[in-house]
């Protein structure tokens, strides 16, 4: 599976979304495509995958020595700059994740679920659930508009910032 996920990033180095494919990929791989398909129902979900995995492998910031806001802008600017430096990947990603694959569905929740535990450990304990979920709709937010080209991811990373100190400040 990490060859196909390696792989897809290659591909979609080349080619946008629109015209990757799971045999692409499996080729780009050196795989077949039905074993591709075995891991993979579409390009949705090897593109979601891609996301996930570097979501996994990248740690969540630390926060001693930074108090509640602080530690939550560092948490929200670490995950929105995770595709900051390929646009082709995030933009596959915005189509993939708003998808309604079953699989990517799975993932979108997994992925959902690893957003809501850090910001939530940035938060306080005692924390409103309302400004977690206004966090959350925040990211969800502004991750749409740097895919469908409203800026680059860093500078849709500097208005999350901003807008969720408006948020973090009000609370």
């Amino acid at each position: 599976m990490a060859r196909l996920a390696e792989a897809t990033v290659k591909v979609l180095r080349k080619q946008e979304f629109s015209g990757l494919t799971v045999r692409s990929v499996a080729a780009e791989a050196g795989v077949g495509t039905a074993t591709a398909y075995t891991y993979f129902a579409s390009k949705e979900h090897l593109v979601a995958e891609v996301f996930w995995r570097r979501l996994q492998n990248s740690s969540a910031p630390d926060g001693s020595g930074l108090d509640r806001t602080a530690h939550v802008l560092s948490v929200l600017r670490n995950i929105a700059l995770l595709l900051a430096d390929e646009p082709e990947v995030s933009a596959a990603v915005t189509n993939a994740l708003l998808g309604s694959d079953p699989e990517v569905e799975h993932l979108r929740g997994r992925i959902g679920l690893e957003i809501h535990q850090r910001l939530a450990s940035a938060l306080d304990p005692n924390g409103e659930p309302e400004v977690l979920e206004a966090l959350e709709m925040l990211y969800a937010g502004a991750l749409l508009r740097a895919g469908i080209g409203y800026g680059t991811y860093a500078q849709i990373a500097g208005r999350l910032e901003a807008s969720a100190l408006l948020i973090l400040e009000k609370s």
